[in-house]
């Protein structure tokens, strides 16, 4: 390796690194803001909380991916042009180009690394995700009972704790009430003075003991009227009450992955190739079923739609073997074999006029006065069911557009953003070298104009794909088409050392605009 390519990559792993930790840590708490409330209050371990943010993390590397090369690029060139050390090369004899080819290697290494991530490890980190967000939102709240407040996180039990001390375990003013019996008791109701609440060593659970109390219970009906019979109302005293609950209902139950590996955002490219395929099909199966139903309403009267035939070459078969039997059985006869007419159908009515068809203004006139409104009500209701068929197809036809769309778009955008890494390297290391700025100021302002203008492109032409308008590749490409223009300006104004916006055409005008105006204030002094 020469010495121009260690200097250039040593000097851009480090910006590199930091800020692609910086654009992932804000990313994630984008994304981690949008789940928080589903979260918080779950009693759910660091552990969990770790796995989560790393699976959540994996999904975002193809948009860290490109800023922290536009960030890096930016920084690293306009480092070496600040310090005069790019002047130098060039005086050298060394082109810009030569100049950023180690950078050039590392920006396709990682497109290749963002290609790789979007199309084996991105599903599978996002169908983990999917699944423990899943697994935390049907878990229970964590177990906490504060005092004057009815808690009903165990199943059928509600629990009121009146006081409770600081080691919190000590409690006053305890009330339960059982839900376990609905129907046979309609009252079950248990007061105590005090008591002691803990869980046990192993966490599987969870012990009240309670003193000094009474326990109230009335007895339900078990059938018959209601009204008529008469249950004794119980209450029994005790000194000590002891209840044990299962906190297996407060873990948290690992769900099916299988499941949830139905979505776009878990399947990998060949997975959505074959996704837009099998979309692709069912649009034009729906489409010939709108023409056969349009069909198959014109017709006067409703035919059976037939099931096409399972195997023709068998039937085909089965055919000329009786026919060749019907053949060799004339022979035998010593008749000749004569041609079987098929049956002959119904006669269809003839419809008999009382003049002649041109004098007719209308279709309808032709029938009689006394069927022309049993035809209009068979029409209107044929009419009814042609528009029903019609739009419920239409539906379908839409509905399958969209996957299909958001499918391609979910497919064309992995290129997107591993093509997209390549191209920030030609727009950051140009603005760094004619800036000449170094840094976290300049840069990250730069950065985050290029980077705001992809994603905002990006979201465009997402909606005008979702209209119909572009296709979903052209929607997914438009946003790196549009920069790559940019990026070929500013590195071919970097490599000829010109200024990126000259002011010299400006200057000249308004030298002019001036000097014309000082000649027409001589004029009319004059």
């Amino acid at each position: 390796m020469k010495k121009i390519d260690r200097l250039l990559i040593s000097s851009f792993v480090g910006p590199f690194a930091v800020s692609f930790g910086i654009a992932l840590f804000v990313l994630i708490m984008q994304f981690l803001w949008l789940y928080i409330d589903e979260i918080a209050g779950k009693g759910v371990s660091i552990f969990i909380m770790l796995e989560l943010i790393g699976y959540l993390s994996i999904s975002t590397f193809p948009m860290a991916l490109p800023i922290a090369i536009l960030i890096a690029s930016v920084m690293v060139m306009g480092n070496l042009a600040e310090r005069y050390e790019l002047s130098s090369m060039k005086s050298a004899g060394v082109p810009l180009i030569r100049i950023m080819r180690g950078l050039i290697i590392w920006a396709a290494a990682t497109s290749v690394f963002s290609y790789v991530c979007s199309d084996i490890i991105i599903p599978v980190s996002n169908l983990k995700f999917k699944s423990r967000l899943t697994d935390i939102r049907k878990q229970k709240p964590a177990l906490t009972l504060e005092k004057g407040i009815f808690n009903e996180d165990f199943r059928q039990f509600v629990i009121r704790i009146g006081d409770k001390a600081r080691d919190g375990e000590t409690i006053s003013d305890v009330m339960i009430e059982d839900q376990t019996n609905a129907g046979k008791v309609e009252f079950n109701q248990i007061l105590a003075d005090s008591g002691q609440m803990y869980t046990t060593n192993d966490q599987r659970f969870f012990v009240m003991n309670l003193y000094r109390g009474t326990q109230y219970q009335e007895p339900g009906a078990q059938g018959g009227d209601k009204r008529k019979q008469k249950f004794p109302f119980i209450r029994t005293n005790f000194q000590s009450w002891t209840k044990v609950w299962d906190l297996k209902e407060f873990e948290m139950v690992r769900s099916d992955e299988d499941r949830l590996n139905t979505q776009r955002s878990m399947q990998s490219m060949k997975q959505l190739r074959f996704m837009i395929d099998s979309f692709d099909r069912s649009m034009q199966s729906t489409r010939q079923a709108v023409a056969d139903d349009l069909l198959f309403n014109l017709k006067r009267e409703p035919m059976k739609k037939m099931a096409p035939p399972r195997d023709t070459s068998r039937q085909k078969i089965l055919m000329e073997e009786l026919q060749r039997k019907n053949a060799q059985l004339a022979r035998k006869k010593g008749g000749r074999e004569k041609k079987e007419e098929g049956p002959k159908g119904p006669k269809l009515p003839v419809q008999e006029l009382s003049k002649k068809l041109p004098e007719y203004t209308a279709f309808y006139e032709t029938f009689k006065s006394e069927d022309r409104p049993g035809l209009l009500r068979e029409a209107e209701t044929r009419a009814k069911n042609g528009i029903t068929a019609l739009e419920t197809r239409k539906s379908q036809v839409e509905n399958r557009r969209m996957e299909w769309v958001k499918t391609g778009y979910e497919l064309y955008i992995k290129y997107s953003f591993a093509l997209v890494c390549f191209i920030f390297l030609f727009i950051g290391a140009p603005m760094g070298a004619i800036i000449r700025k170094g840094g976290f100021g300049y840069p990250i302002l730069v950065s985050i104009i290029f980077f705001v203008t992809f994603i905002m492109l990006t979201i465009l032409c997402r909606k005008l794909a979702e209209t119909g308008i572009m296709t979903p590749f052209w929607a997914a490409m438009v946003p790196c088409i549009v920069l790559m223009p940019i990026g070929a300006y500013l590195t071919r104004k970097a490599m000829n050392d010109s200024q990126m916006f000259s002011m010299e055409r400006l200057e000249r005008f308004v030298r002019r605009l001036r000097n014309r105006s000082e000649k027409q204030k001589t004029a009319a002094t004059a």
